[in-house]
């Protein structure tokens, strides 16, 4: 038969093409499982295995501890969080440095420099609480400010003398000349006799910006602080804390408002008030009669402790 035939002439092989064969599709089963082999053998390593990473950390605990004692589990853990990521953070604020007073510096300002948000609430529980930085090397002793952070600041802290004319926020001689030899480019600027030429002439100040501090100036009746010229509006951190160095407070008198007898819309034209507070005030004095102090003013509901101080030395009961 032809079929037969057929077979025996083209599916009849030879011993050596037998062996051809053979060979060739041992070799196509190598090439398709040797992949699969090698990615097998890779994911038998867990994945959840961390053990890795702690004899790493545990490795360079040891070579910073030498030579130092051992460290606490809290201050390994505080350096290593430091290494990962404050150092990161702070080599990138390197470029917002400026000359600050730690004693009056603001929230937004420690910020700027880089400054963790904790260590941040450390320094203002400190300065709450009555303590005072007076000379640079007193910042090493507020927890968290790292030896390298310390080292990068160190050269811009400006520590305001502590006198009796920082009670009215006046820089004291030393204080004035310190900065004047620093740059002699400015000249202090008294902020509540200050008008906008004079206040242009400052760093980072122009027309818009002076005629807002006068404006806000007015508004309140006259400044009692240097720090609330910071209040401005439109008035950058930034800015604030390169002109602080020239604003001084010498002349401190301050318009006041009679809380006995001024109506809403006086007492809600005071930026330190506004509406919610002046008719609070109103609506205690209507039910309650005069206030007798400035004390009882903390019996309205809506003052607090703190809006208490602040608005203080704005309002009067005659």
């Amino acid at each position: 038969m032809r079929w037969r035939q057929w077979m025996r002439e083209y599916l009849t092989f030879t011993r050596k093409e037998k062996i051809g064969i053979l060979t060739i599709a041992l070799l196509i089963v190598l090439i398709w499982i040797f992949p699969r082999a090698i990615k097998s053998s890779k994911s038998q390593i867990p994945l959840g295995d961390t053990s890795w990473i702690t004899a790493i950390t545990s490795l360079q605990h040891k070579e910073n501890d030498s030579g130092n004692g051992a460290a606490t589990n809290d201050e390994s853990l505080n350096e290593l969080v430091y290494d990962q990521t404050a150092r990161q953070r702070w080599n990138e604020a390197r470029h917002k440095l400026f000359y600050f007073d730690p004693n009056s510096l603001t929230v937004d300002g420690w910020k700027k420099l880089g400054i963790r948000e904790k260590t941040i609430r450390i320094i203002q529980n400190y300065l709450k609480r009555g303590g005072h930085f007076y000379k640079p090397d007193d910042l090493k002793k507020i927890y968290g400010i790292q030896p390298d952070e310390f080292a990068r600041l160190e050269s811009y802290i400006q520590i305001r003398t502590k006198s009796r004319a920082d009670s009215t926020g006046t820089s004291n001689a030393e204080f004035k000349r310190s900065f004047q030899v620093h740059n002699t480019k400015y000249s202090l600027v008294e902020i509540n006799t200050a008008d906008t030429a004079t206040l242009i002439a400052l760093p980072g100040i122009g027309s818009k910006l002076a005629t807002r501090i006068i404006n806000f100036r007015d508004k309140l009746g006259g400044f009692y602080s240097i720090d609330q010229v910071g209040e401005t509006y439109g008035l950058a951190d930034s800015t604030f804390q390169k002109i602080r160095l020239w604003l001084k407070l010498e002349n401190v008198s301050l318009k006041k408002i009679n809380i006995n007898a001024a109506t809403k819309d006086e007492l809600k034209s005071h930026p330190y008030l506004r509406w919610n507070l002046a008719n609070a005030i109103v609506e205690y004095r209507n039910q309650h009669g005069k206030f007798s102090s400035l004390e009882d003013l903390k019996k309205v509901g809506a003052i607090t402790e703190e809006i208490f101080v602040k608005i203080r030395p704005y309002v009067s009961v005659e």
